[in-house]
């Protein structure tokens, strides 16, 4: 069966430059295994990097022993749900790119929450 995005068709990958995913697949699948949740394909911007570094999660350094190159902003990344839930209640949340956000992110937060941080790309 294949996976659906928040707006009910199927899953966009999110990126594959940088490799993003909680299996790498450049998409916002999950399982079980996904503890965390990376469900919500975000275009990442230097607020939220920032805010995301103090809460104990900095996404913006290199770390070479888990092939993460760090992002910088306009990456896109599958973001855990509640690390976005808490960026938008602090009015940090990053752009969101519903068609590859997977559906399950409505456990954690609302459809128009999402839309209301929606990212409008050509790409898609």
């Amino acid at each position: 069966m294949t996976a659906k995005n928040v707006l009910g068709t199927e899953l966009v990958p999110c990126s594959y430059d940088p490799l993003t995913g909680y299996f790498r697949d450049g998409c916002c699948n999950t399982d079980e295994s996904d503890l965390g949740s990376h469900l919500i394909c975000v275009r990442v911007n230097s607020d939220f990097l920032v805010f995301s570094a103090a809460r104990g999660n900095d996404l913006s350094t290199p770390r070479p022993e888990h092939r993460f190159a760090g992002l910088k902003p306009g990456d896109r990344w599958c973001l855990c749900a509640n690390r976005w839930r808490e960026a938008l209640e602090a009015g940090f949340a990053p752009p969101v790119v519903l068609e590859s956000t997977h559906l399950n992110a409505l456990e954690f937060v609302t459809r128009a929450q999402l839309e209301k941080h929606r990212f409008h790309s050509a790409l898609h």
